[in-house]
């Protein structure tokens, strides 16, 4: 019944996490260290003077211990055991990590089929009902709890984009302020985030100098006290917290901490075995040892330490060669800790832009063979404005720290939440495994959010604003916009009022019988369940069309091919609008379809309505990134043909991930063309009549794309409240959706085009 499509290309659409070993795998693990642990690696400079500030005594020796030994254990537990090992098992199908993608592992988006989005005869509606996921019917119910949950850790991992350059570059002025003074409060100027892929080169020896760095000079501490080899025993870190009966200890804690939700954010960069050989191997040792090494000082020089534990505990003094060796290696090594989380916010957005929970942004893929790692020209420019507005804001270091360990302890508790939830739903793990890690890992994370939630006042509130602005605009935006499965509702109103072709183009054929036929066929149609819940204004004005032969494989109906000299016209659902004629005309037509699914767009419909005429050709035509940099040329374009309309065609326009959007009309004539001599073998005059006519229309070629003029539908609520309801949800679709909306067009750099509009009533 379908012709079979020209152009199938090997490739595929669907992204893959990626797989290295050997050599490559190693390259790989030493490219993390640039970016990845550079936020981690950092923390050795600010965190034991977050326990005990400069301006305070010396700790004991026992408080010390305790100390170091929750420094410790909470690396231990954290970044190495619940990141490393397991949280990184629960990154997406393409390879991508952070807290929206645990939420993508709940409610995993549909796989696009190419077939079908050529298929112009087929409903969608079907088709989404048999990809249903057990795992989004089962949490059906809290999805209104878990998307706001995941987007407000998402927004405030992006807002530590904000945060980490700003403490790091701060930090190391710090260093410099305790040899010249005056430079203490000169920071602003320096605090810009920099770092992309193409610095890796440069930035990977230096992360890996520095955490050498960081472990000899740890190891050599630690022989001048071998004593904080105690540090090891969890008891004491318990005794400290009995003895001092001082929880606020553990928000600077936590500041060891910091960047582990980086790790798992940027698990699209890299892939998961690198970032777990990079950490448990080389990160994780060289880390504890430093720590053990400033404890170790802190006990030998208390008085003279605690001023800046990290540059007082610099083997020689300060003014020594090495001394002033780390000073300068920490400038590099700032700007690296703002890499590590400006890279997972590139991630993150990567994630948010595709489903359609943040509006279309400038992405450019910055690796010939990795396509998570992207760069956002916009963010990027947009943390550095962030960035210099927070060091000149709180110009104190502790404050500064504050509201960077709320970021950090409130994404933790996010995403512990959200990975025992996938152990049941998602991994199907047995629900004592998934309750164990949720009290076990939840318990530590709790601790420490308590802990920062008491800073709030003391500069966290600022994170705590970013976060929830940027949340509440993506939850707004998801709401509006993104797929059916994210409850979006223009998307949904998009792929619901998708038309199968034959439903309202009619063939002139027995008279007033055919059309009652087709009128049936219609009012059967519109019965389908979910159709009434979203309708453009004219929701019923499809109608059935002669039964014909098309590229849907699911048609039941066989009937023999139309004649070349069919009469068309435009079919209405009920009596009192007649049919309109449909004359063709010598021209081509490109229809844009902007999402996936069966049928056409409805835009198509619009168009109809508005110009009653039919383009000799017809193109239908979706755009798919695979998952290679290039595609060939004679290799992108995808052809299927509607065999009972003369001059209706599906194409796929298949792009590597490198490649720009350069859409060749003569490059799909031509496959156009090879088609229907393959079609037509049988009949070469015939073929080569079609081909002329063809070759003929296509000297005038037009592309049309939607473009929706949203309108609030009225829920149907009684009384005063369900009044109040229908204007607030009037005022946020029509007063500030569709403004925002018109501020971010999917096509606004598209020239020579037409835009149909239609009234999206959602």
């Amino acid at each position: 019944m379908s012709s079979q499509p020209v152009g199938e290309a090997a490739y595929s659409s669907q992204r893959q996490a990626l797989r290295l070993s050997g050599l490559a795998l190693a390259y790989m693990t030493f490219q993390t260290f640039g970016v990845i642990y550079s936020d981690i690696g950092t923390s050795p400079l600010y965190v034991l003077n977050g326990i005990w500030p400069s301006s305070g005594p010396a700790p004991s020796e026992e408080d010390i211990i305790g100390g170091i030994s929750a420094i410790v254990w909470s690396l231990t537990l954290v970044p190495l055991i619940k990141y490393a090992l397991i949280v990184l098992q629960f990154g997406t199908r393409e390879g991508e990590g952070g807290t929206f993608a645990l939420l993508q592992g709940l409610f995993p988006p549909d796989i696009r089929n190419d077939d079908d989005d050529r298929a112009l005869t087929g409903d969608s509606a079907m088709l989404r009902a048999m990809s249903t996921r057990s795992s989004a019917e089962k949490l059906a119910g809290v999805k209104w709890f878990l998307l706001p949950w995941a987007l407000f850790g998402t927004a405030l991992t992006i807002a530590d984009g904000v945060l980490t350059p700003a403490v790091s570059v701060t930090s190391a002025v710090g260093g410099i302020a305790i040899a010249k003074a005056s430079v203490a409060n000169n920071t602003t100027a320096i605090s810009i985030p920099f770092g992309t892929h193409r610095l890796s080169l440069v930035y990977s020896p230096i992360a890996c100098i520095w955490l050498l760095l960081l472990g000899g000079m740890g190891t050599y501490n630690i022989t001048t006290h071998p004593g904080i080899f105690r540090a090891f025993d969890p008891s004491r870190l318990v005794m400290w917290f009995v003895r001092t009966k001082n929880f606020d200890y553990l928000a600077g804690v936590l500041l060891a901490v910091t960047g582990c939700e980086a790790m798992f954010a940027n698990l699209g960069q890299f892939n998961k075995a690198s970032t777990q050989i990079g950490f448990s191997c080389f990160v994780y040792p060289m880390l504890v040892l430093a720590y053990l090494g400033q404890g170790a000082r802190l006990i030998q020089d208390g008085d003279h330490v605690i001023v800046n534990v990290f540059y007082n505990t610099i083997p020689g003094g300060q003014g020594g060669g090495l001394y002033w060796i780390v000073i300068h290696l920490h400038y590099f090594v700032a700007l690296i800790a703002s890499q590590a989380i400006i890279t997972a916010c590139f991630s993150l957005c990567q994630q948010l832009i595709n489903l359609k929970s943040l509006p279309p942004l400038k992405m450019i893929y910055t690796s010939e063979t990795i396509q998570g790692q992207v760069y956002f020209p916009v963010i990027n420019y947009t943390l550095a404005i962030g960035t210099i507005a927070v060091v000149g804001g709180f110009k104190n270091l502790a404050n500064l720290t504050n509201a960077y360990g709320f970021a950090v302890s409130t994404v933790m508790f996010v995403t512990t939440s959200l990975v025992a939830i996938q152990m049941r739903f998602t991994r199907h793990l047995p629900w004592l495994l998934a309750i164990g890690f949720f009290f076990t890992f939840g318990f530590f994370d709790g601790l420490f959010f308590a802990a920062s939630l008491k800073k709030v006042p003391h500069g966290a509130w600022v994170t705590l604003t970013i976060g929830s602005v940027l949340a509440l605009f993506m939850l707004f935006w998801t709401w509006g916009k993104a797929s059916p499965r994210f409850m979006g509702l223009e998307d949904e109103f998009d792929s619901m009022n998708r038309r199968n072709l034959r439903h309202f183009i009619g063939v002139e054929a027995s008279g007033d019988e055919r059309e009652k036929q087709v009128r049936k066929r219609l009012n059967a149609n519109a019965l389908q369940p979910g159709r009434e819940t979203t309708a453009l204004k004219y929701v019923g004005t499809s109608s059935m069309a002669k039964d014909i032969e098309s590229v849907d494989d699911d048609d039941d109906d066989e009937e023999k091919e139309l004649p070349s000299q069919e009469s068309l016209y435009l079919v209405h659902e009920d009596d009192a609008h007649p049919r309109l004629p449909l004359p063709r005309l010598p021209t081509c037509a490109v229809f844009h379809k902007l999402t996936a699914g069966r049928g056409v767009p409805h835009t198509f419909y619009g168009f109809l309505r508005q110009w009653p005429a039919l383009p000799r050709v017809v193109i239908f035509l979706s755009v798919r990134t695979m998952n290679i940099n290039h595609v060939p040329r004679e290799e992108r374009y995808n052809v299927t043909k509607v065999r009972t309309i003369k001059g209706f065609y599906g194409v796929t326009y298949a792009l590597g991930f490198r490649d720009n959007f350069c859409m060749s009309i003569d490059d799909i004539i031509d496959k156009i063309c090879l088609l229907e001599s393959r079609v037509g073998a049988n009949d070469e005059a015939e073929a080569n009549s079609i081909i002329q006519e063809i070759y003929k229309a296509v000297k005038q070629s037009t592309h049309i794309i939607p473009h929706y003029h949203v309108i609030s539908a009225p829920l149907g609520f009684r009384g005063f409240l369900g009044g109040i309801f229908d204007r607030t949800r009037r005022l946020l679709i029509e007063g500030l959706y569709r403004r925002i909306e018109v501020m971010f067009p999917e096509t606004g750099n598209w020239v020579g085009i037409i835009r149909v509009g239609i009234n999206a009533e959602i």
